[in-house]
């Protein structure tokens, strides 16, 4: 349980602006680079970190021209290492642009760098493991540090992609030569099969004619060209990206793919955040400086809920419902040992300064409003933006301010909005959003379950609790005027009833707290409205991870944008995993509910074709084209098809392993990758519901949103049987990937 504590101050700190890449002149600021708490106190990481960044910093120079370069790296360390560290301001671990973890199940030490929103487009985030940082084994396969970490930040930074392919590693050019995946065709080298610590020459394969699969290209070590950084880095040469002059266009990898055919350079320059800057850049005369870095450090979390409580609130059981809402939030979202305030206004209000330390910088608010109090919530927005304070805003009907929006913004927060109709319980969903992950899932809260309906008499559903969760498992009931005869089930046939539950008539809640680790299977409940007319019901059911070396099954949703006006479809993504490892075969609707009434039911797809970028990679997707005015939520409910949790492993981008080179004609061998050994895990059914941040569209007056057209075909292939060619695509939608 968290603890209270007093809110006494009315004072705040002066601080800078928000977080996030910035390109400042000719040098990137801001760069956030975390370390997960998993990763055991060793200060040379750190120090391997500031190597391999500055170095970076030189190669990048050199790449573009000499126009740009790293200017000042932050490094968050975890809270339970000790030191002496700056106090992190508005970094944490959830917004990082590159992570220090633990090795990826299915990747092992291989650098990778997750992309999910398509060519040009920002990633989410880069991963580095402590033996990649710390081994100088691995230099051979990989390459000089500095050199991977811009190979990873082009695919973080600016959204190209690599120009090898593990999966079709050659092809059979245009004058029917077989040729290896690469870019550029100039960087040349043998085929050759690794067999017991020795090579010889390569076999076809009889049906296609290419090297069978245990053919590797070996690049010779001394090369003509300077290109390119997404295919080979760790090559001496290698010092600038594909252009258009020497693009290899044929080969079949993810650039040519993703991009169009377009060269990395071109997209770079064209068509990434920072084209407009790379095209008018001067280039630097002389060498920049080295990075500057600064070691932070979050402290204790810290949480201060600022509640409108003016006369509007009475309206609609407003009031009551935000005493639910903040109650299931205090009692089972808030990481247990985190100090949390409340501060309730109506006719006035000031934002606070937090007792437990004097200091608002790195602490969390979660603002709520109607927007029909008689204070002005602008008069704030200069006081909060200084104060240091992470301002999560809570829109509540459909009167709040859109200084809201900027507030969270501002300050680096999260903008949800949440109506008035109780079954869509989305007071409860939006205050089970704000949380604040320092990486470690076994200490988040799952929700489970979150669902309403209005019933005469009776309202039944079953909740899976799977094997990944069990432990601090609650169910929460919500009712409209008289609390309903509750029957809850479990897998075994136990039944709880009120009797063993806790009633809140004030705020018209039933909780029962599960004893221990919850029994894994299906939990059945029955609720009987003893009202004689309907009344409405909700139920919210949240859990944590069983066991402390099991991570849950853990989903993350979010839109590609969080502002439109109309004009380009948007795309819902949500990210079903388990540690790191895609989970395959869920069924994932997303519900995005607008405060003007809009609604609209999405059912996500993780088939890489439409809004989906890669196929099984545990990323679902689709695009929204229904757009209309207004502030939407996004709803995501997860659940198991009935088959067993599929889990496999499919490579992001990332930088490639060499399996050695050639030195005066010989083949000279790097040590062989060790393997990788993903098995699917028997979680059991499951069901998860999470909120993802809330979206504005803004369609200019009078303008129609256009209908727009079929998506392309991504994944195009064709097969020669005998004396017949069998062409295989996922068909589009009438409109992008929606319809038929």
């Amino acid at each position: 349980m968290a603890k209270l504590f007093a809110v006494v101050l009315l004072l705040l700190d002066a601080l800078g602006p928000n977080t996030g890449i910035k390109l400042d002149g000719n040098g990137y600021t801001d760069i956030l680079i975390a370390i997960n708490p998993a990763v055991p106190q060793n200060d040379e990481i750190i120090n391997q970190i500031k190597e391999m960044i500055t170095s970076g910093s030189e190669y990048l120079f050199q790449a573009l021209d000499h126009k740009v370069f790293y200017k000042e790296v932050k490094i968050l360390v975890p809270p339970s290492w000790n030191g002496s560290y700056d106090r992190a301001r508005r970094e944490t671990y959830s917004k990082a642009n590159v992570i220090i973890n633990l090795p990826h199940p299915a990747f092992g030490d291989d650098p990778y760098t997750k992309q999910m929103k398509g060519c040009g487009e920002e990633s989410e985030y880069t991963h580095f493991t402590p033996d990649f940082l710390l081994n100088d084994g691995l230099l051979g396969a990989y390459g000089p540090r500095g050199r991977v970490f811009v190979h990873e930040w082009a695919h973080l930074r600016w959204g190209v992609y690599d120009e090898y392919n593990e999966k079709e590693p050659f092809y059979f050019s245009a004058t029917q030569e077989v040729q290896a995946t690469r870019c550029t065709r100039e960087i040349t080298g043998q085929l050759l099969e690794r067999i017991s610590g020795n090579t010889q020459s390569c076999r076809s394969n009889v049906k296609s004619g290419l090297p069978t699969k245990e053919c590797q290209f070996f690049p010779d070590r001394e090369q003509k060209t300077n290109a390119s950084i997404m295919y080979m880095q760790s090559i001496n040469s290698v010092t600038a990206f594909c252009h258009e002059g020497d693009h290899n266009a044929e080969a079949p990898n993810m650039q040519n793919q993703k991009c169009d055919n377009k060269a990395t350079r071109t997209v770079i320059f064209q068509d990434s955040v920072d084209r407009d800057a790379l095209q008018t850049l001067t280039p630097l005369q002389s060498s920049p400086p080295p990075p500057t870095f600064s070691v932070i450090q979050r402290q204790s979390q810290v949480v201060c809920l600022i509640l409108d409580v003016s006369g509007s609130m009475q309206s609609y059981q407003r009031l009551q419902r935000l005493q639910q809402a903040a109650t299931i939030f205090l009692r089972d979202i808030v990481e247990e040992g985190a100090y949390v305030g409340i501060v309730k206004f109506s006719d006035s209000a000031s934002i606070v300064l937090q007792q437990d330390d004097k200091n608002t910088v790195g602490d969390e608010v979660i603002f709520l409003t109607d927007g029909q109090a008689t204070d002005n919530v602008q008069i704030c927005l200069p006081l909060a933006v200084d104060s240091g304070a992470i301002i999560n805003t809570l829109a509540f009907g459909p009167s709040a301010s859109n200084v809201l929006i900027t507030m969270a913004n501002l300050t680096d927060g999260k903008f949800q909005v949440a109506n008035d109709n109780i079954t869509s319980n989305e007071l409860v969903d939006a205050f089970s959003s704000f949380t604040m992950s320092d990486g470690d899932p076994i200490k988040q809260t799952v929700q489970l379950v979150s669902t309403g309906r209005v019933t005469h008499d009776w309202f039944n559903g079953t909740v899976p609790i799977d094997r990944t969760v069990g432990n601090s498992t609650t169910f929460t009931i919500i009712y409209e005027r008289r609390a309903p005869t509750v029957y809850i089930q479990t897998p075994s046939g136990s039944v709880y009833d009120q009797t063993r539950m806790t009633h809140n008539a004030a705020t018209k809640t039933l909780t029962l707290n599960i004893p221990g680790t919850a029994e894994p299977g299906d939990w059945r409940y029955s609720f009987l409205n003893t009202e004689s007319s309907a009344q409405a019901m909700t139920l919210t059911v949240t859990s944590r991870a069983a066991r402390n070396d099991v991570p849950p099954v853990t989903v993350k949703a979010q839109m590609s944008q969080l502002t439109s006006d109309g004009s380009k479809p948007m795309v819902v993504f949500a990210e079903v995993s388990q540690n790191y490892n895609p989970v395959l075969g869920a069924r994932v609707m997303a519900t995005l509910q607008s405060d003007t009434g809009h609604s609209e039911n999405l059912h996500l797809l993780d088939n890489g074709a439409g809004a989906d970028d890669s196929k099984d990679d545990g990323i679902y997707s689709r695009y929204f084209t229904k757009l209309k005015t207004g502030k939407y939520s996004l709803k995501v409910q997860v659940s198991d098809q009935g088959e067993a949790v599929k889990i496999l492993p499919n490579r992001y981008s990332g930088a490639l392993y060499i399996p050695g080179y050639i030195v005066d004609g010989q083949a000279q061998l790097n040590p062989e990758k060790p393997p990788v050994n993903v098995q699917s895990a028997d979680v059991g059914s499951f069901t998860r519901t999470v909120t993802g941040e809330s979206f504005v569209v803004s369609v200019p007056p009078g303008v129609t949103p256009p209908n727009f057209p079929p998506n392309k075909i991504t994944d195009l292939s064709a097969e020669i049987q005998e004396d017949t060619v069998l062409l295989n695509w996922t068909a589009p939608g009438e409109e992008m990937d929606e319809g038929t």
